[in-house]
């Protein structure tokens, strides 16, 4: 397939705009379209959700993975970085697992 030149889209699409024009370049209906996406949305639930992979791969796009934050204990005194000479105490922050997305070499070359 032969690549075609693309034009800077100058307002972000809504699902609705992206599906219909996925599905009027590919030749595929919207609800094909509608369905793929639906289904990429449940892979990568699945890879990330606990007991899974941890990590999902849009190849050559992006990396999407979990990380593990340790608890923290609350603190008394520390210095406030915002306003030197004072203290201020920090609250106690329960274990979390939050989602990190790294653009990988295609995207970021599409940036530039």
């Amino acid at each position: 397939m032969a690549k075609k030149k693309s034009t800077a889209i100058k307002e972000p699409m809504t699902k609705t705009q992206l599906t219909a024009e996925i599905a009027e370049n590919t030749g595929l209906n919207k609800k094909d379209v509608a369905v793929f996406f639906d289904e990429l949305a449940d892979t990568i639930e699945r890879h990330l959700q606990k007991n899974g992979a941890g990590t999902f791969s849009l190849p050559g796009l992006l990396k999407i993975k979990t990380v593990k934050k340790p608890a923290r204990k609350a603190q008394k005194g520390v210095p406030n970085p915002f306003r030197p000479g004072e203290t201020m105490d920090v609250a106690a922050r329960p274990a979390s697992t939050v989602v990190k997305i790294q653009p990988l070499k295609k995207l970021k070359d599409m940036a530039n």
